[in-house]
């Protein structure tokens, strides 16, 4: 099994002029193409230079990048040598991305001299120059000169682009088994310790493929715009692996839905002229509240699918992704799936021609996908108007092959639980018709006055009311701290003691904070 060769190189011969990638850049207006042919080449360098340095089939590599080109480079790299990439979200502490290299065991970091996202540049390489001294293992660290910042070089460290100048264009893929390692991507866990998740070469990518082309009815030469970071699975899958197999076009999304305003992503739909947008529900219900003035002023008809991902889609927010980006001429598409699941597993497409889509509800199985609902005594829900822990009941090419490192935490955490079942952690409702909709997380499930409430029950409810502060504490400041340089500036913000408090009104709140500070809340 050749992974690079489905995704690039057998694009080459008929289309290899056609563009692959679209570099959405945190600036709009200042957008890059790159074709198939150009995409191999990078590829094709930064193969040769890792095999140079000694990496190889087998190899886990740590790449800690914003979403460029050159990050889709070093994950397609990596699967043409045979080594086995970790991406690692560009926004986590030094401390967390230490964990992941550790766990990992990987000698090898990819990473940039600085991120920019929102107007604002991130110190990557001095994260990563303190993850390397925390890690222990790392022997080199590619630094690729993203904004040109002059930053310090260690023994250890490489100019990335300087090393690929010199190299060829080309490089024999390495032959894989179906089975050996593509990636691992790391997840949380229930008990804090991140599981480091392994997908295959041939059943990730395929189901990868598949789901992209059939859920979204992608068709040649459509523009398809998920606008999720490479760090996370929906990243690897319909930013990278999912697109690149179908040979189409696929947007890298720098940036962030309010910047340099909350029109942006409709701004950005209508410049690129886009057919699919794959976006998160927080994102949609952050801008709905910005009015619809920010959506309309651009054109979208050109769109065709909007999708959602990551948690339950609310009534409200499906309303407004249907009526206000849509206008009612596009099929909202909200999916089900997981890290774990490798690519969408529930969802209203793909379907019978003209079928009926339902709000807030990822309705129907994808293909091969057998949801069961199950009861607390591990007994599987017969017929329709039942509500339980959702598992799957048979094995699907996606599926996620391990825990790297941890085989026993894999079984114990997803096929323990309901024997004869894989559980998802995730709570559902099959309705009358035999659809299917998320309730939330079942470690998150409460009782009130008798009644059983999934989060996203709560939260639907919670979503038409304005929150004037939110309050938080961790154990762990100096994992902490990223979340706060993302929240301070747009939120404002006091800090002591591992408690961050939040709000609109910053100047009222703080005698709040104040009286919370004591009691640790």
């Amino acid at each position: 099994m050749l992974q690079v060769f489905n995704c690039v190189d057998r694009h080459l011969e008929k289309n290899g002029d056609d563009v692959a990638l679209i570099w959405e850049k945190d600036e709009p207006g200042t957008e890059e193409f790159i074709t198939y042919r150009q995409l191999s080449e990078m590829v094709n360098k930064m193969s040769n230079v890792l095999k140079r340095h000694g990496v190889g089939k087998g190899d886990p590599v740590a790449i800690y990048l914003p979403t460029t080109p050159m990050a889709v480079a070093a994950m397609l790299a990596c699967a043409r040598i045979g080594a086995i990439h970790n991406v690692v979200f560009a926004g986590f502490s030094a401390g967390s991305l230490s964990d992941r290299i550790k766990n990992a065991k990987a000698e090898t970091v990819i990473t940039a001299d600085e991120g920019i996202r929102g107007g604002k540049k991130i110190p990557l390489k001095a994260v990563v120059d303190d993850a390397v001294k925390l890690s222990g293992c790392v022997k080199r660290v590619f630094v690729y000169r993203r904004t040109k910042r002059d930053v310090p070089m260690t023994d250890v460290d490489f100019d990335l682009e300087k090393e690929m100048e010199s190299e060829s264009i080309e490089c024999k893929p390495e032959e894989m088994n179906s089975e050996d390692y593509l990636f691992m991507l790391y997840t949380s866990g229930s008990t804090g310790k991140p599981k480091g998740l392994a997908h295959s070469t041939a059943g990730y990518l395929l189901y990868a493929g598949m789901t992209q082309k059939h859920v979204f009815d992608y068709k040649q030469g459509e523009r398809f715009g998920c606008v999720a970071d490479i760090g996370w699975i929906t990243g690897h899958s319909y930013v990278v692996y999912g697109p690149l197999f179908n040979g189409g076009t696929t947007v890298l999304f720098e940036s962030t839905p309010v910047y340099p305003d909350p029109g942006r992503y409709w701004e950005m739909v209508e410049r690129l002229k886009l057919q699919h947008i794959y976006l998160a529900p927080t994102a949609l219900r952050m801008l709905l509240k910005e009015g619809k003035s920010w959506v309309t002023k651009y054109d979208r008809s050109t769109l065709r699918k909007l999708g959602c991902v990551g948690e339950p889609l609310n009534r409200e927010a499906f309303d407004w992704y249907n009526v206000v980006v849509g206008d009612r001429k596009a099929d909202v598409v909200d999916t089900w799936w997981q890290t774990e699941t490798g690519g969408i597993t529930i969802s209203p497409r793909p379907s019978e021609e003209g079928a009926e889509i339902l709000p807030a509800m990822p309705m129907r199985p994808f293909f091969g996908i057998k949801p069961a609902l199950v009861d607390k005594n591990g007994v599987e829900l017969q017929g329709n108007n039942v509500m339980g822990a959702l598992c799957i009941n048979s094995c699907w090419p996606g599926m996620a092959r391990t825990i790297y490192g941890d085989h026993q935490r894999f079984i114990d955490t997803y096929f323990k639980p309901f024997k004869g079942y894989y559980f998802s952690g995730d709570g559902a409702v099959r309705d009358k018709q035999g659809y299917y909709r998320i309730t939330g997380r079942m470690d998150d499930v409460l009782n009130v006055s008798g009644h059983r409430l999934g989060t996203a029950e709560i939260e639907d409810v919670i979503g038409v009311h304005v929150i004037s502060g939110v309050a938080s504490s961790s154990s762990d400041f100096r994992d902490f701290r990223s979340l706060l340089e993302q929240l301070v500036p747009p939120l404002g913000a006091y800090v002591i003691s591992g408690i961050a408090s939040f709000s609109s009104d910053f100047k009222e709140f703080m005698s709040l904070l104040e009286q919370l500070v004591p009691t640790q809340v």
